[in-house]
């Protein structure tokens, strides 16, 4: 297909007056058109076709159709279904009443042209950008970050669930691309235990059964790979994608032992970044944060939360479940610097806050970036009475460390710790064996300190003090209303659980749901709907009566 970009669109007049008849209060596509205008053009989306084939249905038509469906929530077939038979929707793309819209497969297609030139973000741009020249949104201000966890597509499997439904689905493959070679090769067991899905409910409970099955199914699949790579096999077997899905779930989870198949202990498997956990997904990752333990992906949600402008999503980013919040604070300054959407005060939670990143922030973007700092890990910090690094007196021009007890530093070293350089530093054994002061100090035999430079380690211990003020935590509470927003997704986008397999197709799932929520607050804002109180259960209500 290809893409002939049209000009400004009109909204036909019958389709203006019916509108206005059917909906005197407006609805939230009526009301956008109204105030944003058109939101996409056709040229915004241009090097997604080529220049020459069947015209295509207008993409900047369909990316709104996309923003609209999942601000409601719809399938693809009850977009497509919207797009031809609502009024509001038809005001809103500018189509005639009798325009029939289109088959539902075009939003997949449209989506996987979106994936192929990684140009999901545009979408959020654009509604940005609508907002932007509306006066809603400017750079500077306050911003708030936080992250929630993302379940795939595909269902949570166990272990002997998981590696049996690996060898499930390339048989199914290779029963497809080679079937008169398969049946030569298949045990005939195959048949019985890999013709039907994998359910848990129907594996034996006792553990020893269990392994029995697991090491079963570990022989079969070495089999399996065995006569893919025999040189009786025809040629491709190997490149079948489920056949290399096999062989890297094999991989890392089992090993031979003169002949004889057996599991790997979990010390034993590759790390959770390169870990699969499911066959049917195999770029999501096994996750972990607190009590929560997830297969899937991290999202990353960064809005605006100032006074007189609503609240939207500036920046979002999806990851694979094992990227800590802690390292995504550079790419989130990033993102937000390449659209000039930078704020002055960043308000995020303790995953994703370090003297570092508040030091690099301040250099870098000018962010004074605001988070609760954890306590240093050394027990003195933790103990009344105990002596941490900040009782310590440090002399940066001379490399000079000295005690309560006036006691110098004897040795000052720098050494490489992964990304950072940390500073080492001790005493002598002979002053801290006769300070009175020693067992609030250290449990060795002498005192030693490990800190980074100057400008990290100061703000480290200023950051550290200013949030056990009042003011401090006041200016902190802001921070809070991002879980609205968490929540909002969820509950309006589904944001907690993926569409779609793969990482490509779930990042513009993250990208279209922060589009629809800022669609839905430019509304609420436009039309002067108010906020939705925090709810307070009636027991709860009147202990604050009480107070």
């Amino acid at each position: 297909m290809s893409m002939r970009p049209g000009g400004a669109v009109e909204i036909p007049v019958e389709t203006v007056r019916v509108a206005r008849a059917a909906f005197p209060k407006g609805s939230l596509a009526i009301r956008v058109r109204d105030e944003l205008g058109v939101l996409f053009r056709d040229e915004d989306f241009a090097d997604l076709f080529p220049a020459r084939g069947k015209p295509a249905w207008s993409p900047g038509r369909l990316a709104l159709v996309l923003v609209l469906q999942f601000v409601e929530g719809l399938t693809d077939r009850q977009a497509a279904e919207a797009v031809r038979a609502r009024i509001d929707f038809k005001y809103a793309l500018g189509l005639e009443l009798a325009d029939p819209g289109f088959d539902f497969s075009v939003l997949s297609e449209f989506r996987d042209r979106l994936i192929e030139t990684d140009t999901g973000r545009r979408v959020l741009d654009g509604i940005l950008a609508a907002a932007r020249d509306k006066g809603l949104l400017t750079g500077g201000g306050k911003a708030r970050t936080d992250s929630t966890h993302v379940l795939s597509a595909a269902r949570e499997l166990v272990w002997l669930e998981m590696v049996a439904e690996t060898l499930r689905s390339a048989l199914n493959a290779l029963a497809v691309v080679a079937p008169d070679w398969l049946i030569q090769v298949a045990e005939p067991d195959w048949f019985k235990h890999y013709a039907t899905r994998a359910e848990d409910s129907r594996f034996p409970k006792a553990r020893t059964k269990r392994d029995e099955i697991g090491r079963r199914v570990g022989a079969d699949g070495m089999r399996l790979l065995e006569a893919v790579t025999s040189p009786d096999a025809p040629a491709g077997l190997k490149a079948v994608p489920q056949v290399e899905i096999l062989r890297q779930m094999w991989v890392q989870s089992f090993y031979l032992i003169d002949g004889e198949v057996r599991r790997r202990d979990p010390k034993d498997r590759p790390p959770g970044v390169t870990r699969l956990v499911n066959p049917y997904d195999i770029e999501a990752r096994d996750g972990a944060k607190r009590d929560t333990f997830w297969d899937g992906y991290k999202v990353h949600l960064t809005e605006t939360c100032g006074a007189d402008t609503p609240n939207l999503i500036t920046h979002v980013a999806t990851t694979d479940a094992t990227v800590s919040d802690f390292d995504m604070v550079p790419a989130v300054h990033a993102g937000l610097a390449r659209t000039q959407l930078l704020p002055d005060e960043h308000l995020v939670d303790a995953g994703y806050v370090s003297a570092r990143h508040i030091v690099a922030a301040r250099r870098d973007h000018s962010i004074d970036l605001v988070g609760p700092m954890v306590p240093g890990p050394s027990w003195q910090g933790r103990t009344d009475g105990g002596f941490p690094v900040g009782a310590f007196t440090i002399d940066w021009d001379h490399c000079k460390v000295t005690c309560l007890g006036g006691k110098t530093s004897t040795r000052w070293a720098r050494e490489p710790a992964g990304d950072r350089v940390d500073i080492r530093v001790q005493f002598s054994m002979a002053d801290c064996r006769r300070c009175h002061v020693k067992d609030s100090c250290t449990r060795g035999p002498r005192r030693k300190l490990t800190f980074q430079d100057q400008d990290i380690q100061e703000v480290l211990h200023q950051r550290r003090a200013e949030q056990e003020t009042d003011e401090w935590k006041t200016r902190y509470q802001l921070r809070a209303g991002v879980e609205g927003t968490i929540s909002q997704g969820v509950g309006r986008c589904g944001l907690r659980r993926s569409r779609y397999r793969g990482f490509a197709k779930t990042s513009l799932q993250h990208q279209l749901t922060g589009a629809a929520i800022n669609l839905a607050r430019i509304d609420a804002w436009l039309s002067g709907t108010s906020h939705a109180r925090t709810r307070v259960s009636h027991f709860a209500a009147l202990q604050q009566s009480e107070g």
